[in-house]
């Protein structure tokens, strides 16, 4: 197969911006290649490496990962899978936390663990420069722009070309502007919201997810929403989500992704899945143009 030689987009423009990259607004996350849980290895290493190359084949052209998916699991895997890289596929990851011995997740944002943290991305994907290295902001007892700096020094090294910000509020967007350019910005974001995740993951009082949304919106940043379906819950054939699916002869994964894409044009989402069915299904998202009855019914669901 060949990659899609017509990316149209039915909401909004089909390609953003993204550091040195032009990228459709559609990308894949690879939090679900490792095993359950995001822990070890996935049941099936070809299946997984079939899905980043098939991702590919369709037209992806960002790809987001991390050394602490599995951890060290994700990364070999999309190495393995299209190493050499195609030019025209951007692989950016993050930095700022890990998993703990009980599956959990964990701040890892000293300098030295940022630094680590970079190493394995580095060895892992084969890289001797990442373009896109995303600052996952887990609070603890590190300042937010100290965290900052350790990425701003590593860029003057070689190490990464491009900074985005993630799990941020919007004075914390604010402040980081004012120290260095930044890319993206990749907070947890789904048609039912998601602050209360937020405010979990950070530790910290965070912004309506909408806020940051629609200041990066006027700022013409692009915005990478993670867990768009809401790890699979929207995907369930219940609710508005399921009532517009009908209507459109789509499934509800679908019009959540084209709802996000509808809601701001700086939205790039990015789906994760192991499952080749519904990576090709997430990517027919893209082309499913809602109407004015369909968007009024699934903004008035959001407002409840």
């Amino acid at each position: 197969m060949t990659k899609d030689s017509s990316p149209a987009f039915a909401h909004g423009p089909s390609t953003l911006k993204v550091g040195d990259h032009s990228v459709r607004r559609l990308g894949f996350g690879a939090m679900r290649l490792p095993g359950k849980d995001v822990w070890g290895p996935p049941a099936d290493p070809g299946n997984a490496r079939n899905v980043v190359r098939r991702a590919v084949d369709l037209g992806v052209q960002l790809i987001d990962t991390s050394w602490y998916y599995g951890p060290h699991v994700a990364n070999p895997i999309i190495a393995e899978a299209i190493h050499p890289y195609p030019a025209d596929v951007l692989i950016a990851t993050k930095l700022g936390g890990k998993r703990t011995p009980d599956k959990g997740w964990a701040p890892f944002n000293r300098p030295e663990e940022l630094r680590q943290g970079c190493e394995h991305d580095l060895r892992e994907l084969r890289r001797d420069c990442i373009e896109l290295v995303h600052l996952r902001f887990i609070a603890n007892d590190v300042p937010f722009l100290e965290t900052l700096d350790t990425l701003i020094q590593l860029r003057a090294e070689g190490k990464l070309r491009h900074i985005g910000l993630s799990n941020v509020n919007t004075a914390q967007v604010k402040a980081a502007l004012q120290r260095t350019p930044v890319a993206t910005v990749q907070n947890f974001f789904s048609i039912t919201g998601g602050s209360g995740f937020l405010a979990k993951a950070t530790h910290a009082e965070v912004d309506e997810p909408e806020d940051v949304l629609d200041f990066c919106t006027a700022q013409g940043l692009p915005f990478l929403p993670f867990f768009p379906l809401a790890v699979g819950a929207h995907a369930q054939p219940q609710g508005v989500l399921a009532e517009v699916a009908a209507r459109q002869g789509a499934t509800p994964a679908q019009v959540a992704l084209a709802w996000l894409l509808a809601r701001s044009p700086m939205m790039l989402p990015i789906p994760g899945t192991s499952s080749l069915a519904h990576l090709e299904e997430n990517w027919g998202a893209r082309t499913l143009r809602l109407t004015a009855e369909d968007l009024a019914s699934l903004n008035q669901s959001t407002s409840r």
